[in-house]
Order: C-alpha cells, then sequence, then structure tokens
C-alpha cells in the first residue's frame, strides 16, 4: 500500500462512527440507495441496513460499478435482511434509539433529536413508506420541517439532510477529530476489505 493511501485510510477510518447506522426498507430504486450509501461513507457511517420484505432483492447491488454513486458501497458494512424481526431486532440490540421518518401525530423535528447518541435512522419505500411492523420496533418518529407547498423530499435527499444534521451534531462533540472510535479489530478487519477495493476508489 503506496503511504499516501494508507494515510487515507488511517485518516477515514479514525473517523467512522460505531454508532449510528442507516436502515432502508423496501427502497425501490436502486439508484436512491447508491445514494444514500454515497452519503453514509461521506460522514463516517458505516453501517447500512437494507431491509426487503415487499420488493425482491437487488441484484443490482452485487454489480461492482466504478461510478463514484455505485461504488460507494465497497466502504460499507451493507447488512442485507428480509426478514423484519431479524433485521429490526438486530439494530435494537446496537443502537439506543430507532428513529423513523414517519409523519404521526407524535412526530418530533429531526432538529430536536440526539443524534450525537447511539442511533439507527430509518426509511421507507418512495411511496408506501414504512411498513406498521417494523415502525413498532422503532422508538420515535421524525419529520424533516419544510414550508413548501409540497410536503416530502425523495428519500435519498431526506436520508442525506438527516445523517448531516447527525455530523454537524457530532461534530461539534469532537467525535472527527481523529481519534478513533471504532475498535482495532475493526479497523483491521476493514483495512484490509479496503485493499482490496483500490480499483474502485473514486
Amino acid at each position: 500500500m503506496l503511504p499516501e493511501r494508507k494515510e487515507k485510510v488511517v485518516s477515514v477510518l479514525n473517523r467512522r462512527q460505531p454508532d449510528i447506522a442507516v436502515v432502508l426498507e423496501d427502497v425501490q430504486d436502486v439508484h436512491n440507495i447508491f445514494a444514500v450509501m454515497r452519503t453514509c461513507d461521506a460522514v463516517g457511517i458505516q453501517n447500512l441496513y437494507i431491509l426487503n420484505t415487499r420488493i425482491g432483492r437487488h441484484t443490482k447491488l452485487e454489480h461492482h460499478g466504478k461510478r463514484s454513486s455505485s461504488g460507494a458501497k465497497h466502504w460499507l458494512t451493507v447488512h442485507e435482511h428480509d426478514n423484519i424481526e431479524t433485521c429490526m431486532t438486530e439494530v435494537k440490540d446496537r443502537y439506543q434509539n430507532v428513529y423513523a421518518t414517519h409523519l404521526s401525530e407524535e412526530a418530533t423535528s429531526l432538529y430536536e433529536l440526539d443524534l450525537a447518541a447511539p442511533v439507527a435512522l430509518v426509511f421507507g419505500n418512495e411511496i408506501n413508506g414504512l411498513t406498521k411492523e417494523c415502525l413498532s420496533y422503532c422508538t420515535g418518529n421524525f419529520v424533516i420541517p419544510q414550508v413548501g407547498m409540497v410536503q416530502s423530499l425523495n428519500i435519498s435527499v431526506a436520508c442525506a439532510v438527516s445523517v448531516y444534521e447527525a455530523f454537524r451534531q457530532r461534530s461539534l462533540k469532537g467525535y472527527y477529530n481523529g481519534e478513533a472510535r471504532i475498535s482495532a479489530e475493526e479497523r483491521a478487519v476493514l483495512s484490509k476489505k479496503w485493499k482490496l477495493y483500490r480499483e474502485f476508489e473514486d
């Protein structure tokens, strides 16, 4: 590994956030998933959960594309599930709070959430949103404040707005100061894995 690349890998690993994840339930458009992947990588989110119960497995996710949007998946740990209970139990066991993007009377503003604490953010299908079963595993609902005529955002945009608010809050806490937050074991595993994907780097 060239010194420059090693330095970049170490820098990126030292800013990975082990206590925040994104969950996508039945997101139909694979391009939305690729966009979410790129955003997760950009803010140091390592774990992405893809849950498909109403739609089939995305075969295009297996394609090793070199485009920056699809290539971002090589730098993430992607957990694919086809069972809500299995997926959401794993998520709840790992993260303190599980917040869903779901409009309800109990929903709170994104900007009122403590996103520096361990958290998973759950986003649903582009048309039908999240299933009731998936929502039953969530500890709360949130909305992104809007003042326009159309009260909705594209799934990848909604995710980007949300995780960048988490990035802002975590930056204020010093979580990106270069002091590693993931374990030495995980850093070693990811470092070895990333060496195998050199040709996919943007």
